[in-house]
């Protein structure tokens, strides 16, 4: 009988919650994850909506140990566009006998049963280890396990403007208005990932310019001049 374990890629934001994913994922030790897959805008080279720099993102898939697969997109992007690119990034995954796809989703009903929808009769299957879980459980587990990460993206109609470029940590957390999600779940923040578990050394970056666009505040995070020679 095969003892072979499904081989997984990661849905990977750049962020706290597909990070975290990728770790509780090898902890459990259930799936070969070869990759990780990642949307960059290619009209900014940034990662989509996280507008985490592509350079920060090879940087993060290094220190992960895994080959980054990226989806490029124009901007803007119809959603037709998205899902073809996305669809030719599956069946290439397919093709390499990749059967699953870690997503970092927390409880947003509608977005899990989108994933669902387009790897349905794809060969893939969508995997949601952190799914259901208390997201102020969550957001101090994550803290506890040594994960840190920076607000790059805040919406400022749901939380302060001035988060942005914030460390994604216990005062933090405790500066978060009632109503808002420990997580960001809902949209009220993005982050970068640059420390944790599921990295084999931390990422190094540095807070630039905050900006504000398209109705977002947005922090450019960047390796510190040492780092990126």
């Amino acid at each position: 009988m095969s003892t072979s374990r499904p081989r997984a890629l990661v849905a990977w934001s750049s962020g706290k919650d597909s990070a975290w994913a990728l770790h509780l994922a090898r902890a459990a030790g259930e799936h070969e994850i070869v990759g990780l897959l990642t949307t960059v805008t290619e009209t900014f080279d940034r990662v989509a909506m996280h507008a985490v720099r592509r350079t920060l993102l090879a940087r993060q898939a290094d220190a992960a140990g895994l080959p980054l697969r990226e989806v490029r997109i124009p901007w803007p992007c119809s959603n037709e566009r998205y899902e073809a690119e996305m669809a030719a990034a599956v069946a290439a995954a397919r093709a390499e006998g990749v059967t699953r796809v870690i997503f970092g989703d927390l409880f947003l009903e509608d977005i899990r049963a989108y994933r669902e929808r387009q790897l349905a009769g794809t060969g893939l299957a969508p995997v949601f280890p952190l799914w259901g879980r208390d997201t102020a459980l969550l957001a101090r587990e994550m803290i506890a396990g040594g994960l840190e990460a920076i607000l790059t993206c805040v919406d400022p109609r749901r939380v302060d403007r001035g988060l942005a470029g914030r460390r994604f940590d216990a005062a933090l957390l405790a500066a978060l208005p009632p109503g808002v999600d420990p997580c960001g779940e809902n949209g009220e923040f993005h982050t970068f990932a640059c420390a944790g578990p599921m990295f084999r050394a931390p990422v190094p970056a540095a807070v630039g310019e905050v900006v504000e666009r398209d109705g977002f505040v947005f922090a450019d995070v960047d390796a510190p001049a040492a780092a990126a020679r």
